[in-house]
């Protein structure tokens, strides 16, 4: 295991090259050909995580931390890239409105439900109370 550490590391600093070429080397703008099929399948992602990590907590299922992580990672991976590829104007102004108002608060919602549940599976053997 300790092995898988230390390429996740290292793979994690070969990013930065790569991240430079990319701020310096992509355009400005770009038609995208798919681009409502990228929206769609995100937004898909996320319904499924909602769905998947509301069913696992009713049923107190130690999965359920998982699926929140994912979800509220994918919830906010689409605020970002909702504020930063709308068009100036009204839709930027509605963008930063659901990321401040729905996307953010629901990605932290996620992310402190993971938190808790996993400190919860620390303290018992499970992560749901009796």
């Amino acid at each position: 295991m300790r092995w898988l550490a230390r390429a996740l590391v290292v793979a994690g600093f070969g990013m930065i090259p790569w991240l430079v070429l990319l701020a310096v080397q992509l355009p400005v703008s770009i038609v995208a050909v798919h681009w409502s099929t990228a929206w769609v399948g995100l937004d898909t992602m996320e319904m499924a995580g909602l769905l998947a990590t509301g069913t696992l907590l009713l049923r107190r299922d130690d999965r359920c931390c998982l699926a929140a992580t994912v979800t509220g990672t994918l919830i906010f991976v689409d605020a970002w890239f909702d504020v930063t590829t709308s068009a100036p104007g009204l839709a930027q102004l509605t963008a930063i409105a659901m990321a401040v108002l729905i996307e953010v608060p629901v990605s932290v919602l996620c992310a402190a439900l993971a938190l808790h549940l996993s400190a919860r599976r620390k303290a018992n053997s499970s992560g749901f109370p009796g």
